[in-house]
C-alpha cells in the first residue's frame, strides 16, 4: 500500500530531524534557499518532516484515515482505473499537493531569510479534498465535531481563507501555513475533477440526494 510508504517515510523521517535539526534546517522549506541557492529539493522534503510529534500525530493519522481508503476504494479499484495508473494518479495527487502547497509562499518569501515551514499538510488536504469530492455525505469531523464531509470541505475552505486574509491584513500569526491547507485542497479537487469530470455531477447528486 503506498499509504503505508508515505507513512512510514513520514514517521521515520520526522523521528531522525526530531534529533537532528541540522538535517530538519537542511530539509524544510525555505523559499530564500530555494531561490537564492537553488535548493529546489526543499520542495519536496519538507513535507516529510514535522515540528514536533503533535504536529507528526495529526498529520500522519489523517493520512492514515483519508488516505487509505482513498487509495483501496478509488484509486486502487480496478473497475475504475487499471491497477498501474491508479498507482500513479494517487502518488502525482500527494506529491503534487505538496508542490501546489507551496508555490504562493515561495513567491512571497523568496527574499525573505526568516520564513520557513514544514509538514504534510497540503498533501493532506488534496487527499482529504479529493475524498470529500468522491464521498461527499461521509461523516467527517471538524474540530471534533462530525458532520457530512461537504460541509466540513465548505468550512475548512472558508476558515482557511479567512485566516489567510487575517494574517495579509494584521500582525496576527498563529504560525499555521493556511495557504498550505487552502492551495492543497484547491489542488485535490481540480486534480480529480480533470482526471476524472463526471465526479462532479455525483458529488452534486449525491448533496442533492441528501436533502430529499
Amino acid at each position: 500500500m503506498i499509504t503505508y510508504t508515505f507513512l512510514a517515510i513520514i514517521l521515520i523521517f520526522s523521528i531522525y530531524c526530531f534529533n537532528d535539526r541540522n538535517a530538519m534546517n537542511k530539509y524544510m522549506f525555505h523559499p530564500y534557499s530555494i531561490h537564492h541557492n537553488k535548493e529546489h529539493y526543499r520542495f519536496l522534503t519538507h513535507a516529510f518532516i514535522h515540528g514536533d510529534f503533535m504536529h507528526l500525530a495529526f498529520n500522519c493519522i489523517a493520512l492514515y484515515g483519508f488516505g487509505l481508503g482513498l487509495e483501496e476504494q478509488f484509486f486502487g479499484n480496478p473497475n475504475i482505473f487499471d491497477p498501474r495508473l491508479g498507482k500513479l494518479y494517487y502518488i502525482l495527487l500527494f506529491t503534487g499537493g505538496i508542490y501546489a502547497a507551496s508555490f504562493t509562499e515561495y513567491y512571497r518569501n523568496k527574499d525573505n531569510p526568516d520564513y520557513s515551514s514544514l509538514g504534510a499538510s497540503g498533501a493532506i488536504s488534496s487527499i482529504l479534498f479529493c475524498y470529500i469530492m468522491i464521498s461527499p455525505l461521509s461523516s467527517i469531523s471538524f474540530f471534533f465535531f462530525p458532520m457530512k464531509g461537504w460541509i466540513a470541505g465548505v468550512l475548512l475552505l472558508g476558515v482557511s481563507y479567512f485566516l489567510i486574509r487575517r494574517k495579509k491584513t494584521s500582525t496576527y500569526s498563529d504560525n499555521i501555513s493556511h495557504e498550505s491547507h487552502f492551495w492543497g485542497a484547491i489542488f485535490g479537487i481540480a486534480f480529480i475533477l480533470i482526471l476524472k469530470p463526471k465526479i462532479l455531477l455525483h458529488f452534486i447528486d449525491q448533496i442533492m440526494s441528501s436533502f430529499q
